[in-house]
């Protein structure tokens, strides 16, 4: 701990932390808990089933029926667990069934514990709505022999009569189910989720004792805090127009302190021309970072969709883009080694696979050992897309994610790598799926791994700015609150610097709706500045996010002034700090 001393008393500070005890709607709480591994056994159904009936099957297959022209049976595992088994299907639906009555507004999470009995495939939960519609809820890639979790859900618009199924391409594939569930939430029951979580992972509860050097209590001392800076990374995106426009300047300092360069850092801007290497307008961006005490992603090493390479970089043999993409590796990481916080080396890798493709399917375990080996003190990210966005996407889901950043961090010399998981969040879709987005989240914050969103922007077909800002306060919220999110970055701006999607100020740089959604919730996630009186035991209490603060007290009797730095972090709950000063 810091302090700067004026005065001629002693401050003892008794520091304690509580997590805050706030007011909130009575609901289930939620269950965060998720896994990308395949158990042996099934664990538990969450919230104890919910609204299915008989959801561990332990009463045989009462309450469920046969959907389309397969069969059902029991299956008994060695251990003695029961479950139901879907066999002799002809068609992807071809599974079990249990209807259920959804109400209209309410988020229903869902999840189901799914194995096939022959190779590896994906398996969808689908809910078939009374009018005909199937809305698919979520999916995984299930295995032989061991059991994964299906965990998404669906909001429904209406209310409706649904049968719950299960689907599976492989139609000579038997689906096995356990332990399924399905818990109805109110929307203002899944915000108060949000701000339970907000509670707990993001602040806690501090109480200050002020004492004189005899012990005795210095009542009605006053206390100034502030807040200086933030644990959590909340900030946005930014482009080579910010060199010129003191405007843009203006905007964007007071408000972030992390950013990632749109395209300046990539390969197809520094190199546009093979062998001339160019890192003019990149370094000015760092500089002005630097300057303005702004982290930087660094974003990208490589990019693994063909159709952003460089022409040169396409017409190279084999042997030539292996040369080149060692010297590309080299150049930009050596270059920002220590100047960046994170490196997104292969970006969209779950999609695309430009460079396993012509050197090999090791290519990109091989350029995160080296990034590791030039920069070994960053974060190295996967950067993808759909993952959280779109539930319809299979190749981004998050057992697929997980396969992949498996791989790459099994490589001979990854093992030591400091990896990060990285969403990118383009909700371009309409109403965001918050079901999708958590449990996804939760799946993927089960390894313990960090996850950023890394570029996030909401789109909305009409542009109508009141509904897109109101989408994008869902989004960032529900990124914010859930516990395994590390840090959010959007990829949006102001018009004058072309940002087109998610506009956060217009040509005056006055805030459009989105934009006062974003200063909202910076002020809202920040400490405001508060003067407090301590009472009579010299001693207050008060909840502060997580960060840095300058806490200064004023001694009532003399009215000499004690200045201290402080930090909050959720590792310090039960710390007591005294800071003694003599006289």
């Amino acid at each position: 701990m810091m302090k700067m001393i004026a005065g001629g008393w002693l401050l003892v500070l008794h520091i304690s932390i509580f997590l805050p005890s706030v007011c909130r709607i009575h609901a289930v709480s939620y269950d965060y808990s998720a896994t990308t591994e395949c158990l042996i056994e099934p664990q538990r159904a969450q919230y104890g089933g919910g609204i299915i009936t008989n959801p561990d099957f332990t009463h045989g297959i009462q309450g469920w029926t046969v959907f389309g022209q397969g069969a059902v049976k029991e299956g008994i595992s060695n251990s003695g667990n029961r479950y139901i088994v879907a066999h002799g299907r002809s068609h992807p639906l071809d599974s079990i069934s249990q209807q259920v009555q959804l109400e209209k507004g309410k988020l229903y999470s869902f999840s189901a514990w799914v194995q096939i009995n022959g190779g590896r495939g994906n398996v969808a939960a689908v809910f078939k709505m009374s009018h005909g519609e199937l809305v698919r809820g979520g999916h995984v890639t299930a295995r032989n022999g061991c059991w994964s979790l299906l965990k998404g859900g669906v909001y429904a618009n209406i209310s409706s009569r649904a049968e719950i199924l299960f689907e599976s391409k492989n139609t000579e594939a038997e689906i096995w189910v356990d332990n399924v569930s399905l818990q109805p939430f109110t929307m203002e029951q899944w915000r108060s989720h949000q701000d339970e979580s907000i509670d707990k992972e993001r602040l806690g509860k501090v109480r200050f004792e002020a004492r004189y050097a005899n012990g005795t209590a210095i009542e009605g001392a006053g206390f100034s805090i502030k807040q200086t800076k933030s644990d959590f990374p909340f900030g946005c995106s930014m482009n080579y127009h910010i060199l010129s426009s003191t405007d843009y300047q203006n905007w964007f300092v007071p408000r972030f302190r992390y950013t990632t360069f749109t395209n300046e850092m990539k390969w197809s801007s520094t190199e546009k021309i093979q062998g001339q290497e160019n890192y003019t307008v990149a370094d000015a961006m760092v500089s002005f970072a630097q300057q303005n005490s702004i982290s930087i992603r660094g974003h990208n090493i490589f990019w693994a969709n063909e159709n952003f390479q460089s022409e040169w970089v396409k017409n190279l043999t084999p042997d030539e883009l292996r040369k080149a993409a060692e010297q590309r590796i080299e150049s930009v990481v050596s270059k920002y080694k220590g100047k960046v916080i994170a490196w997104d080396v292969m970006n969209e890798n779950l999609h695309y696979h430009f460079f396993e493709d012509k050197l090999g399917e090791n290519a990109s375990a091989e350029y995160y050992a080296r990034a590791y080996q030039l920069d070994p003190s960053t974060t190295m990210f996967m950067n993808e897309y759909n993952t959280i966005e779109d539930s319809r996407d299979e190749k981004a889901n998050p057992l697929n994610y997980m396969t992949k950043l498996d791989e790459i961090l099994s490589y001979p010399g990854n093992q030591g790598i400091s990896a990060g998981i990285g969403l990118q969040g383009h909700f371009n879709s309409g109403q965001p799926d918050l079901l999708h987005m958590r449990t996804a989240l939760d799946s993927l914050g089960s390894t313990g791994l960090p996850i950023w969103l890394t570029e996030v922007n909401v789109v909305v077909d009409d542009k109508n700015q009141t509904v897109q800002a109101e989408y994008l306060e869902q989004v960032l919220r529900e990124g914010y609150s859930h516990p395994a999110v590390k840090g959010i970055i959007m990829f949006a701006g102001p018009a004058n610097a072309e940002f087109d999607k998610t506009v956060l100020a217009d040509k005056d740089f006055k805030n459009t709706p989105a934009g006062d959604v974003v200063d909202k919730l910076i002020d809202e996630w920040k400490f405001q500045t508060k003067e407090i009186k301590a009472d009579g035991k010299g001693s207050i209490e008060i909840p502060l996010f997580h960060g840095d603060y300058n806490i200064t007290v004023k001694d009532p009797v003399s009215s000499s002034l004690t200045a201290f730095s402080y930090k909050m972090t959720k590792e310090v709950t039960g710390d007591t700090v005294h800071l003694r000063i003599n006289a």
